[in-house]
């Protein structure tokens, strides 16, 4: 797994080559470009370094094979591509295992996957591995939390503190209260004691 290399005399032609000779959609792909300066009367080329997304997710396919081998779990897999995400779902008899106290074991394979790929590419691609629906489930309840909370911040002005979260979820509240009129949502403390914070916002209309 590694990126193809195109130049171009300018970035919209060395991008436009890579994609044109790949013959693929920019949403397809991860791409990197750089700049190289020329000497004395040479002018600057662009670069653009280009790789399959399908590509990086069957390199991490492999990899999470491999490594959920040796932990001595049989398990199947399913992956697919949706917005420039990599989703690899596992199927196993043994998903407590995989999953572990509170996902920690999950976050930490995909964690692991993560450093793979930058390890490969000095690029960190973005991830869902779930086990069956476990992070979906996780996710529609935090949603769910969220949005209730929010009503009664709007019900009664008062700004009210999460519990500690990681990125990934604190990341999920922020997206589904992002629609909310007279509400803000701020990350707060360092981690691992960072949370968020949900906050009435005022409208100019009532401050007047």
């Amino acid at each position: 797994m590694e990126f193809e290399v195109f130049e171009g005399k300018t970035k919209e032609e060395a991008k436009e080559l890579a994609l044109n000779t790949l013959n693929v959609k920019e949403n397809e792909v991860f791409i990197k470009e750089e700049e190289k300066k020329g000497k004395l009367f040479k002018g600057t080329t662009y670069i653009c370094k280009i790789i399959k997304i399908s590509e990086v997710a069957n390199f991490l396919k492999e990899q999470l094979a491999e490594l959920i081998k040796n932990m001595g779990i049989e398990c199947q897999y399913e992956t697919n591509i949706r917005d420039e995400q990599i989703n690899i779902k596992m199927y196993s008899d043994k998903n407590n295992i995989l999953i572990g106290k509170n996902g920690q074991t999950l976050m930490a394979i995909q964690t692991i996957l993560r450093q793979m790929v930058y390890n490969r590419l000095d690029l960190y691609p973005y991830i869902l591995l779930d086990v069956e629906n476990y992070k979906e489930k996780k996710i529609s309840n935090l949603e769910r939390n969220a949005k209730k909370i929010a009503r009664e911040v709007l019900k009664t002005k008062v700004d009210v503190s999460l519990d500690n979260m990681n990125s990934y979820e604190r990341r999920i509240i922020h997206n589904a209260l992002s629609k909310y009129k007279n509400l803000s949502t701020t990350s707060e403390g360092e981690e691992p004691n960072r949370h968020i914070v949900i906050r009435y916002v005022e409208t100019e209309d009532e401050e007047e």
